[in-house]
C-alpha cells in the first residue's frame, strides 16, 4: 500500500508553494486536518497531508517496529516528489527531525517547525517520563512500543495536549493515537540529530510554553543553532494544533510563511 496523501485544495488568492504537512509520533495525517488544513486552504494555501509509513492508512515495506527516521525521511521525499510544486513544509515533533534531515540534501521554499525534537534528542523527556511514570515506562520497553506512554487520557494530556483540553477532546483523540516504532525512538535517543549547518532552507520555529514533552529551553537550544529565537505561544501544550488555541499557532506558522 502507497504512502497516502490527502490534498485540501486553496481558496481565494493563490499562494506561490503548497504546505505539506508533517506529523509526528503516535500520530497521523488526521492531527493536521482537524482544524489546520480547513484554515490555511481558507487563506489561499493548497495543503498536502500524509501518513508516515504504517502510520494511519499507510503500508509500505516491512514493519512499524523496524521502522527507522531514514524511513520517515524516504517517505517524505517521495510525497515531494509527487507534488506538482516544491512545497514549504510545516513539520511537528519527530516529523520537524524527519524535516530537517530531509532538508540536508533538498532545498525548499521554507520549513516551519513545531516543537520539533530538540538538538540534543530526547534524552531529557525520556528521563522525565522514567521518573514520572516508571511502569509504563518499562511497558514501552518491554513491548518495543511507545503505544503505552499515551494510552490513557491522563498520559495524554501531560504529554501531549494543552492542560485544559476538554475531557470530550481527549476522548476522541484519545484512540486516534497509535503505537510508535521503538527503532525510531532509539535513533532519536542515541543516532539520529538535526545537523543545522547542513540545511540551507529558511526555518522558523514555534513551541508553547506549557509543552509537556520538550521545554522552550530545549527548543530555544535548537532554534539558536540556526541563529533564530522561537515563537512562544502562552497556555499551549505540545500538539500546537490541536485544542482550543490551535487558531493562534495556525496565525503564528501564516507569519513565518510570510516572511519567508
Amino acid at each position: 500500500m502507497p504512502i497516502a496523501v490527502t490534498t485540501t485544495p486553496g481558496r481565494g488568492a493563490p499562494r506561490p508553494h503548497p504546505l505539506l504537512f508533517v506529523h509526528g509520533a503516535w500520530q497521523g495525517g488526521w492531527v493536521w486536518r482537524e482544524h489546520f488544513t480547513g484554515w490555511f486552504a481558507e487563506h489561499g494555501w493548497t495543503c498536502h497531508t500524509f501518513d508516515l509509513r504504517h502510520h494511519g492508512t499507510s503500508g509500505g515495506p516491512g514493519s512499524l517496529r523496524r521502522s527507522r527516521i531514514r524511513h520517515y525521511v524516504a517517505d517524505l521525499a517521495e510525497v515531494v516528489a509527487g507534488l506538482e510544486r516544491p512545497p514549504v513544509l510545516v513539520a511537528h515533533s519527530m516529523g520537524g527531525l524527519i524535516a530537517q534531515r530531509y532538508l540536508e540534501r533538498t532545498d525548499l521554499p521554507g520549513c516551519v517547525l513545531l516543537a520539533p525534537i530538540p538538538i540534543g534528542g530526547v534524552w531529557r523527556v525520556t528521563l522525565r517520563t522514567f521518573a514520572s511514570h516508571p511502569l509504563k515506562f518499562l511497558q514501552a520497553n518491554v513491548t518495543m512500543n511507545l503505544k503505552p506512554l499515551v494510552d490513557t487520557p491522563r498520559m495524554a494530556r501531560q504529554l501531549l495536549f494543552d492542560p485544559d483540553i476538554t475531557n470530550d477532546e481527549l476522548g476522541r483523540y484519545v484512540p486516534l493515537l497509535q503505537g510508535e516504532s521503538y527503532l525510531a525512538f532509539l535513533d532519536m535517543l542515541i543516532v539520529t540529530r538535526s545537523r543545522p549547518p547542513l540545511v540551507h532552507t529558511n526555518v522558523a520555529f514555534i513551541t508553547g510554553d506549557r509543552d509537556g514533552i520538550f521545554g522552550v529551553r530545549e527548543i530555544t537550544k535548537t532554534a539558536r543553532a540556526y541563529d533564530l529565537a522561537p515563537t512562544v505561544l502562552p497556555d499551549s501544550g505540545h500538539q500546537l494544533m490541536m485544542g482550543s488555541r490551535w487558531e493562534k499557532a495556525a496565525e503564528a506558522v501564516a507569519r513565518a510563511l510570510e516572511a519567508f
